[in-house]
C-alpha cells in the first residue's frame, strides 16, 4: 500500500512540476513580451517625440531592467552553484553595454537571448505534453468488485494484483490484467498499434489504456500504476529524454574552458582596437546556443518520430548505434513469422474425403487451446463446415486430444499418441515426404483407424521479406535467421525471406554463443527477438530490439530499444532515422561552429553592431532548431502507432 501511495505522491509531484513550469513559461512569455514592447517604443519614439527627446533612453532603460535581470540572476545562481552555463557570456555583455550607456543594445541582447531560451522551452514542454496525453489514457477510477458481488468506485492509484474490476462500453481499462467474465472487443491502438479491434473473451490478457467497445468485462488485474504496460512506455520515454550521446557528454566536459576563452578574445579584441562595442558583440556572438541545442534537438525530434511509429528507445546513444549496425540477427517463431499455425495441406487416407478429415479433426479439438486447435477452427470456419457435438474430451499436453464425435470415439495428435493408443498409421501418406516444405503434422485416427494427417504451418510476416530487403541496401552486411525449429523449416524461412545465412535447431545458449562470435568477427550486432526465450542473446548483442513488447516484462528489460507492434519495416525505418539523426547533428555542429568563429571575427573587424549581433544569435538558435525538426516528420509514409484515445462512435 505504502508503494502505491507513493507511486501516486511521485505522479501528482511530477504533474506539480509541470504545471509550476508552465507557470512559470507563461511569466516569462509575458514579461519578455512587456519588456519588447517597451524595446520597440523606444526604437520608434523618437518619430513623436523628436530625435532629442530623452523619452527613447528611458524606455530603453526599462527595457534593458526588465529584460536583463532574469539572465543577470540566472547566471549569477549559476556561479554560486559551480555550474557554468553559456549564458554567462551574455549577461556580461548586457552588463557591459548598460554600463556604457547603450541601453537599446543591452536590451536587444536580452530580448533575443530570452525569447531563443523560450523557443527551446516551449520545445521541451511540447514533448512533455506528449507524455501527458499517455498518463491521460489511463482513468483515474475504477469500478471495484468486492468477494459479495457488490461494486464500489475506487483510485485507479488504489488497485492491487488479483482485484477483480469491471469496464463497461466506452470505457478505458484502468490496469494490466486478465478477463474473467464477459465477451467484448478491445481497442488496443494505444498499446500494439494493431488498428482492428481484438475480441477479447475470458483468459486473454488486456492492457491498460485500451478501450472496451462493445461488452462489460470482469477483468482481474495483474499490474498497475508504473508496472503496466502503458507505465513502462512512460518511463522508457522519459528515461531516454535525460539520456546523452557521447558528443554531447563532450559539449558538456570542455564548458568550462569555453567562457575562459571567449573572455580572452573579448579582453584582446577591447585592447587592440579601444572599441568596447566590438568586445560585447563578440561576447554576445560567441554564446554558442546554435552549438548547444545542435545535438538535444536533433535527438529531441528522432526520439518524437520514433515513438510516433511505437519504437521506445530507452537511450538516445542506442539511437546513434543503430546507423552502425553492420549485422542482423533474427529469432524465426514471432519475430520474422506471425507465430500463430495455419492448416496448409489436408491428406485423407483412401476412401476419406479431405472435408471428412478436417471435420472431425475440428470437432474433437473444439474445447483445446493449442494453437494448432485454433488453426482447425479457423479453417474449419472458412470451409463453412458445422462441427458436430463431442464428449468426453480429454487432452494429453505435448501429445494429442481425445474427444467422442457423434458417439465416435476421436484422437487428433502425434503419431506417437495415436501409436500409444492402438491405432496404426502406417496406411496414410508418410509426411516425411514432405518434410522439405516444412510441415508440423496432425495425425487424426477415428474407431481405432487412422483417416489423414493434417500438416500446418508458421507463415511468414507478410513486410518480412521487404525489412529484409531494406536492411541490406541500407548497408546492412549480414541477416542471420536463429531458431529452434527443424533445419527443413529454417531453410525454407530463410529462402522465402532472402536471408544471408540460417542456423537451426538452437537452443538459447546457441543463440547467445552465435551472437559473440559474429561481434568477434567485427560485426556490430542487432539481435530482434520476442523477448522471452531470446532474452540472453537480446542482452548480448551491441543492441537489443525487442519486437512486440506490450506485455511483455522479459522484452522491455533485456532489450535496448522496443518495437510495441510486430510491424518489421520498422527496422530498416530504424537504421535509417539514426543515419539521418547522425548527419542532421553533424550539420547543426559544423553551422554552429562556423557561426561563431565567423560572429567573433565580424564583431573584431567591426562589420558586426551589437544589435546585429543579437540579432544573429537569435536566429542561428533557430536555423538549428528548425534543421532538427526536420526529423518530426521523418518515416512519414509509413502508419503512426496510435498513442491516442480511441474514439467512441
Amino acid at each position: 500500500m505504502t508503494h502505491r501511495v507513493l507511486q501516486l505522491a511521485e505522479h501528482e509531484v511530477d504533474a506539480s512540476k509541470t504545471r509550476q513550469k508552465q507557470v512559470r513559461v507563461s511569466l516569462a512569455l509575458a514579461g519578455t513580451l512587456l519588456g519588447g514592447t517597451l524595446l520597440l517604443n523606444s526604437i520608434i519614439s523618437p518619430i513623436f517625440y523628436g530625435k532629442d527627446s530623452q523619452i527613447k533612453e528611458l524606455l530603453a532603460m526599462f527595457a534593458a531592467v526588465l529584460l536583463g535581470t532574469p539572465v543577470i540572476i540566472h547566471s549569477i545562481k549559476g556561479v554560486i552553484r559551480g555550474e557554468m552555463h553559456m549564458d554567462e557570456l551574455v549577461a556580461l555583455a548586457i552588463v557591459a553595454a548598460f554600463a556604457t550607456g547603450d541601453y537599446v543594445a543591452a536590451s536587444v541582447v536580452a530580448f533575443f537571448l530570452l525569447l531563443s531560451e523560450l523557443v527551446e522551452t516551449r520545445t521541451a514542454l511540447g514533448a512533455r505534453a506528449a507524455i501527458e496525453l499517455l498518463i491521460k489514457l489511463t482513468p483515474t477510477k475504477a469500478s471495484l468488485l468486492d468477494s459479495g458481488g457488490g461494486e464500489k468506485e475506487v483510485d485507479v492509484s488504489r488497485l492491487k494484483c488479483d482485484d477483480i474490476i469491471r469496464v463497461r462500453p466506452g470505457d478505458n481499462i484502468a490496469a494490466d490484467g486478465e478477463v474473467v467474465k464477459g465477451l467484448s472487443s478491445i481497442n488496443e491502438a494505444t498499446i500494439t498499434g494493431e488498428s482492428l479491434p481484438v475480441d477479447k473473451v475470458p483468459g486473454m490478457q488486456v492492457f491498460a489504456g485500451t478501450n472496451n467497445l462493445t461488452g462489460v468485462l470482469d477483468i482481474k488485474v495483474t499490474r498497475a500504476g508504473k508496472d503496466t504496460t502503458l507505465g513502462k512506455v512512460q518511463s522508457l520515454i522519459l528515461q531516454a529524454e535525460h539520456t546523452k550521446i557521447p558528443i554531447m557528454r563532450i559539449i558538456d566536459r570542455y564548458v568550462k574552458w569555453y567562457i575562459p576563452l571567449i573572455l580572452m578574445i573579448s579582453a584582446i579584441i577591447w585592447f587592440f582596437t579601444r572599441d568596447v562595442n566590438r568586445a560585447i558583440g563578440a561576447l554576445v556572438v560567441s554564446c554558442p546556443c546554435a552549438l548547444i541545442l545542435a545535438t538535444p534537438t536533433a535527438m529531441v525530434a528522432a526520439l518524437s518520430a520514433s515513438a510516433r511509429l511505437g519504437i521506445l528507445i530507452k537511450k538516445v546513444a542506442d539511437l546513434e548505434l543503430a546507423g552502425r549496425i553492420t549485422a542482423m540477427v533474427f529469432d524465426k517463431t514471432g519475430t520474422l513469422t506471425t507465430g500463430q499455425l495455419y492448416v496448409t495441406k489436408l491428406t485423407p487416407a483412401q476412401g476419406v474425403e479431405p472435408a471428412e478429415l478436417l471435420k472431425f479433426a475440428a470437432s474433437a479439438e473444439q474445447m483445446s487451446k493449442h494453437p494448432a486447435a485454433r488453426a482447425l477452427q479457423i479453417v474449419a470456419k472458412e470451409a463453412n463446415l458445422s462441427l458436430d457435438t463431442h464428449s468426453e474430451f480429454a487432452e494429453t499436453p505435448g501429445k494429442g486430444v481425445r474427444a467422442l464425435v457423434n458417439e465416435t470415439e476421436v484422437f487428433v495428435g502425434r503419431d506417437t499418441f495415436l501409436k500409444e493408443n492402438g491405432i496404426d498409421t502406417s496406411a496414410v501418406p508418410d509426411p516425411a515426404l514432405h518434410e522439405e516444405q516444412g510441415f508440423s503434422t496432425l495425425y487424426v485416427g477415428r474407431d481405432k483407424k487412422c483417416i489423414g494427417w493434417i500438416g500446418l504451418q508458421d507463415k511468414t510476416r507478410p513486410e518480412a521479406r521487404y525489412a529484409v530487403e531494406q536492411l541490406l541496401e541500407t548497408g546492412v552486411r549480414r541477416v542471420t535467421m536463429l531458431t529452434g525449429d527443424r533445419e527443413e523449416v529454417a531453410k525454407r524461412v530463410a529462402t522465402e525471406l532472402g536471408c544471408t545465412d540460417v542456423k537451426a535447431k538452437c537452443l538459447p545458449h546457441d543463440k547467445l554463443a552465435i551472437v559473440e562470435r559474429m561481434k568477434d568477427e567485427g560485426f556490430v550486432v542487432a539481435v530482434v527477438g520476442d523477448g522471452i526465450n531470446d532474452a540472453p542473446a537480446l542482452a548480448s548483442g551491441d543492441l537489443g530490439i525487442a519486437m512486440g513488447a506490450a506485455g511483455s516484462d522479459v522484452a522491455i528489460n533485456s532489450a535496448s530499444i522496443a518495437l510495441m507492434s510486430n510491424d518489421l519495416k520498422r527496422l530498416p525505418f530504424l537504421v535509417k532515422l539514426s543515419r539521418k539523426t547522425t548527419s542532421i547533428i553533424n550539420q547543426n555542429l559544423l553551422f554552429g561552429i562556423l557561426f561563431i568563429i565567423l560572429g567573433v571575427s565580424a564583431s573584431a573587424a567591426g562589420w558586426l553592431p551589437l544589435i546585429y549581433a543579437a540579432l544573429l544569435h537569435f536566429a542561428g538558435s533557430l536555423v538549428v532548431v528548425f534543421n532538427s525538426a526536420r526529423l518530426v516528420r521523418y518515416g512519414e509514409e509509413l502508419e503512426p502507432h496510435s498513442y491516442t484515445p480511441a474514439v467512441n462512435v
